[in-house]
């Protein structure tokens, strides 16, 4: 089965073409560099002859609010009207848990955006809302740090590996459209301050971290459950200590 996987080029897509190609399919990775471009629709056509499943893993270069929102809705269209037009069976974009509680930022709402023109779109898809990587810890601490403080909520989180991401992604692909959403998580739910502080420990950064209920998630101030799964996760195998026990942790 050909797979175009857009975002093939980056941590989750260049590991999902891989866990594709591993099971015998023909993935596509799909990225500007690779002269697919989804926001002026440069080789899009052709990307997608001859293909029955489309993965949307791209992300946005910009945060900003207007920024994100135009990529999102100019991507989504882009890519919806091309893969209704090749006849594609099965889209999937990857998403984050919690993204209808974090609408007070304006990265949140192109999300949903997103996922609202899929929804409407026709054609059978899923998305799949993914709790933070284990990747992304060091990015957290650095949006929270002040000086040698960085000041965090105790809300909680539930991080994934990026691993085990691409392989819930990869069975997702090669299963049948859900119509809706399906969430994904790592095995360990813990306050993000906490977590957070783990993390700087096994990398020996001398930051403190300092619980403060009101200090904002790239814009976003947390409620206790705002970015954990609301029901039945599927939930990943690497636990967070043995992600911890790499050699590789960046700050």
């Amino acid at each position: 089965m050909k797979i175009l996987v857009i975002g093939g080029t980056g941590l989750i897509g260049s590991k999902t073409v891989a866990k594709l190609r591993e099971r015998g399919h023909e993935a596509i990775a799909a990225a500007p560099s690779t002269g697919v471009d989804t926001i002026t629709g440069e080789g899009l056509d052709a990307a997608l002859v001859g293909t029955s499943v489309v993965i949307d893993l791209a992300n946005s270069p910009s945060f900003e609010d207007a920024a994100a929102m135009e990529f999102f809705q100019t991507a989504g269209r882009n890519l919806l009207a091309a893969g209704k037009k090749a006849g594609v069976v099965h889209h999937i974009a990857l998403s984050v848990v919690g993204t209808p509680k974090l609408q007070a930022s304006g990265y949140f709402r192109a999300k949903q955006a997103q996922e609202e023109l899929i929804e409407a779109s026709g054609t059978p898809y899923t998305i799949v809302h993914s709790t933070q990587f284990f990747e992304f810890m060091g990015a957290i601490a650095r949006a929270a740090t002040q000086g040698n403080e960085v000041r965090l909520s105790s809300a909680l989180i539930q991080p994934i590996i990026s691993d085990d991401v691409a392989e819930a992604v990869a069975d997702i692909a090669l299963g049948a459209p859900v119509n809706g959403l399906v969430e994904i998580a790592g095995p360990d739910r813990e306050p993000m301050d906490r977590m957070v502080a783990r993390f700087l420990a096994a990398a020996n950064d001398p930051r403190m971290v300092v619980t403060d209920p009101a200090s904002p998630y790239f814009g976003v101030v947390l409620e206790e459950t705002s970015l954990v799964p609301a029901g039945d996760a599927s939930l990943a195998r690497t636990t967070f200590d043995a992600f911890l026990a790499r050699e590789e942790l960046r700050t």
